[in-house]
């Protein structure tokens, strides 16, 4: 079967690199050295540079406070010597949410009802009214029929209660991630609310920092004998409250729909050719509806933030994560955007570990049938996608079995991944979201397995995302992911590399060879032509690119994992690359 991804979107082309400001080295000019190197010479057309680029507070640079370059990481010389070297750059811009800590949440939180940023973020009480309960802590609880319906990312009602000046409470959207942060006090805080005879504040001051420091809230308090002073205690600690999150932006505002035009600006004058959409699909929001992918509202959104980056010369990536059953990577797809592969990384596991090409290649297929432009990748900042997998038995719409799915995840929890769930309204889990692993680790840290891997990667459909960790072979860090405590699972795939590691690193077999079967693909005509998925033995895989002036052929067997490229331009056989099992 033969295909080509004919589609009207002008995406950059090439093999795209994808790291953190800081992930090789101390900062963006280190990788930039790095990305100069004659071993990198030709490798990498784009680079996905993650939110740490901008200022941010939280979840590795996804809690953006404003957009602005993160003067300790990057600079514009920087930016200056990616252009010369001709490399994209590719970059988030988080439609959802916003830091507490943005400009405009923290004039909020001075001005209250008069600030021009009120109605910025979603109140959740105005959502919700007459369609639920007052609770007694002054936030509504939607009635069943809604909440039953609500897509959650974490246990509980996702609010963050706000303290405005007047000392009311007020419930704002929150989806993602919320805390409230109360300082230890000092006996001089409490000077002019405490007699300080007899040491009342220091032993006050003793009892307030012991229940902070064990989570309790200010009005849960016991201050023992001295309870009588609790209210103006209670009131010193909520004056000083603190926030850490990231809140939901109301898409119904004007003033969002101007940041978002006037990022998308600073975002193109930085050099972007691409813009992934983190979060999209949590933007809409309409009572009595999901508020994950509500339609037709999130089309709509979508829309006009296209027309604002047409505007930029920016191309779109819309992110999302759903369940192959649902198609909504086709639906996106067919509305004229490019898809992240999130099937990817879990087939090519499964087709190395059992060695059969039957799903992989029926993915291969599916997208080439259906002109599908995709950007795939290994790993990533995230963990590798187990829910996106699962299919729909109802409508006949499978990749693979639920019992070949969960096989998928039992052997990279042997291998020492660890797993993200997703809950329920009640707090209960409902099911895998994501298992964190590098892909080295993941595929039992096995080289061969590894240089194969990137081969497929290579020759599969869609614009190749390579993630630096993999590039290096890297393993697990348990340490990292310990230390990040019940959100730290991610660290486990994203260790920094010093110096030394990278030196080390381009001296190893397996580096070297994948920047040898990137750069072929990077350099090479042939891959912007003709995909055909050649006939052959369940085991064995050959793909073949050409163009009317190149071609390109992978021969793998995934029993062994040995494979060969030939590459040929013009009719000439001008390159042939052989690796063995080891």
């Amino acid at each position: 079967m033969g295909g080509r991804v004919n589609s009207t979107i002008n995406l950059p082309r090439g093999v795209m690199f994808n790291a953190y400001p800081d992930s090789l080295g101390q900062n963006l000019s280190s990788i930039v050295t790095l990305l100069q190197r004659p071993e990198l010479e030709n490798v990498f057309s784009l680079f996905y540079i993650l939110p740490t680029f901008f200022n941010s507070d939280l979840d590795r640079g996804f809690s953006i406070i404003d957009y602005e370059l993160n003067t300790e990481l990057v600079s514009q010389d920087d930016l200056d010597r990616l252009d010369k070297l001709g490399i994209g750059l590719k970059f988030d811009l988080v439609l959802n949410h916003l830091s507490v800590g943005s400009p405009q949440f923290q004039n909020l939180l001075e001005d209250g009802d008069s600030s021009p940023f009120k109605d910025f973020f979603i109140d959740w009480n105005e959502f919700w009214h007459e369609r639920g309960e007052m609770s007694e802590t002054g936030y509504i609880v939607p009635d069943e029929e809604h909440l039953s319906k609500l897509f959650m990312r974490k246990p509980g009602l996702p609010i963050l209660m706000v303290r405005f000046p007047d000392d009311s409470e007020r419930p704002y959207w929150n989806t993602f991630y919320q805390e409230i942060r109360y300082p230890e006090l000092t006996a001089n805080d409490l000077s002019g609310l405490v007699p300080s005879t007899n040491g009342n504040a220091h032993e006050i001051a003793t009892l307030v920092n012991t229940a902070i420091r064990e989570g309790k809230k200010p009005a849960e308090i016991d201050l023992d004998n001295h309870n009588g002073f609790k209210d103006h205690v209670v009131a010193l600690l909520e004056q000083h409250r603190t926030y850490l999150g990231q809140m939901d932006l109301n898409a119904r505002s004007e003033k969002v729909w101007d940041f978002y035009d006037e990022t998308l600006g600073k975002l193109a004058r930085y050099g972007a050719k691409l813009i992934r959409l983190d979060a999209f699909a949590y933007l809409h929001k309409e009572p009595c509806e999901s508020n994950f992918f509500n339609v037709p509202g999130t089309w709509d959104y979508l829309d006009r933030i296209r027309k604002i980056a047409e505007k930029y010369g920016l191309a779109l990536l819309p992110e999302i994560h759903a369940e192959y059953g649902k198609a909504l990577h086709a639906e996106v797809s067919g509305a004229g955007y490019p898809v992240y592969d999130f099937f990817f990384p879990g087939l090519v596991i499964d087709a190395l570990d059992r060695g059969t090409t039957k799903h992989l290649l029926r993915w291969f297929r599916e997208i080439l049938a259906n002109g599908i432009e995709t950007i795939n990748m290994l790993g990533c900042h995230d963990g590798i996608p187990v829910l996106d997998l699962k299919g729909d038995k109802a409508r006949q719409r499978n990749l693979m079995s639920d019992g070949e799915i969960d096989a998928i995840v039992d052997r990279i929890m042997e291998r020492g991944g660890r797993v993200k769930n997703l809950f329920g309204p009640d707090g209960k889990k409902i099911a895998y979201y994501q298992v964190n692993a590098t892909f080295f680790s993941a595929l039992g840290e096995n080289e061969a397995k590894l240089r194969l891997a990137r081969a497929i990667q290579m020759f599969a459909p869609g614009i190749p995302q390579v993630w630096y960790l993999d590039l290096f072979a890297g393993v697990n860090d348990y340490e990292a992911a310990d230390r990040g405590g019940t959100g730290g699972h991610k660290e486990i795939n994203r260790t920094a590399l010093s110096h030394d590691h990278i030196e080390q690193g381009l001296k190893r077999t397996i580096v070297l060879d994948q920047l040898d079967i990137m750069r072929l693909r990077n350099r090479l005509p042939a891959f912007n032509g003709t995909l055909t998925i050649m006939d052959s033995e369940d085991h064995v895989l050959r793909l073949l690119w050409r163009d009317d002036n190149s071609s390109a052929f992978l021969e793998a067997d995934l029993g062994t994992f040995e494979f060969s490229l030939t590459v040929t331009e013009g009719n000439e056989t001008e390159l042939r690359l052989e690796y063995g099992a080891n």
